[in-house]
């Protein structure tokens, strides 16, 4: 059973509904402790002054802000204190926008929101006007000491919030200074036709499901055999760099193969299945993209992101 990791209120205009936050994912990543290869003993890590070579007690540890190499602004805790965001216990909705108009690059961590006690209808009722009107609410709320700007959706039957980043911690590609020229690097029209021949015959609906992180899988297994004694061969990669295929031959040979396959993988929604569907007197399913994520969005289109 999910422990609530806190517990506050929506709120929009003159409306307070009690909730109860959850985190909605779960990391899975393999994590190793240091040894020491002689004895096995696991290391511990100190704080040592480098000048004195001595450990540092804790309690004189003090944070500093490096302003240039080895000069320091020491800031004192209750300096700090002084100026966090005012611990509330509601997450404060200021604005509704079209859930298209936020880039995918923002979102951070998502969370799920149950009801509180007694909240049940107001909870569904916001979730039902969140759906019908095809919106996310934008809302600040102070998590852990930390004001967090976060985004609220509708997921099936559940109301998610998802934190997003500052519009000043998302690095613009302008900034990467290694992308192609646009005219150098131009594809010609027949090229593109065939990347896109090629995309149309991989497309298929998205299924979370069927991937795996193959490299924790991997990482567990060889855990396993070596916990039973099994002495495990390496083989060393092969380093020689990958040759820049030719694109037209490559993009040949890649519908070549998908057309071996079996060919294109008609997307559920497509022409084909809305055909179907009318004839079987029954509505074309709706994949996960046409239906925002099962939350009853618009089908998503280009971004739009505002910068």
């Amino acid at each position: 059973m999910a422990r609530a990791i806190w517990s506050g209120a929506i709120s929009f205009g003159l409306v307070n509904i009690p909730v109860k936050l959850f985190s909605a994912v779960q990391k899975k990543t393999v994590r190793f402790h240091q040894l020491d290869a002689k004895t096995g003993a696991r290391i511990q890590q100190k704080r040592v002054n480098p000048q004195t070579g001595e450990e540092v007690p804790y309690e004189q540890l003090v944070k500093g802000f490096e302003l240039s190499p080895d000069t320091y602004v020491v800031i004192d805790p209750d300096e700090l204190a002084a100026i966090e965001p005012k611990k509330t216990r509601t997450i404060d909705i200021e604005d509704f926008v079209e859930i298209d108009e936020i880039d995918p690059i923002y979102y951070d961590h998502p969370y799920y929101l149950a009801p509180g006690p007694g909240a049940g209808k107001a909870y569904a009722l916001l979730l039902a006007a969140l759906k019908d009107t095809e919106r996310v609410g934008i809302a600040r709320v102070v998590i852990r000491s930390k004001e967090q700007l976060v985004a609220i959706r509708p997921r099936e039957d559940v109301l998610t919030m998802e934190t997003l980043l500052f519009g000043d911690e998302v690095v613009s590609p302008s900034d990467l200074g290694d992308l192609p020229d646009p005219d150098d690097a131009k594809a010609s029209k027949k090229e593109v036709d065939m990347a896109r021949q090629l995309i149309e015959s991989l497309s298929t609906e998205f299924d979370p499901s069927k991937y795996h992180d193959e490299y924790r899988e991997a990482v567990l297994e060889m855990i396993e055999r070596k916990a039973q004694g099994e002495e495990i061969s390496i083989q060393a990669p092969d380093e020689a760099p990958a040759e820049v295929p030719d694109l037209m031959a490559a993009l040949e040979a890649s519908i070549a193969s998908a057309k071996r396959q079996g060919g294109a993988k008609k997307p559920s929604g497509s022409k084909a299945d809305s055909k179907s569907g009318s004839d079987s007197g029954s509505k074309p399913k709706k994949t996960a993209a046409s239906n925002g994520s099962k939350s009853g969005s618009k089908p998503r289109k280009r971004s739009t992101a505002k910068k």
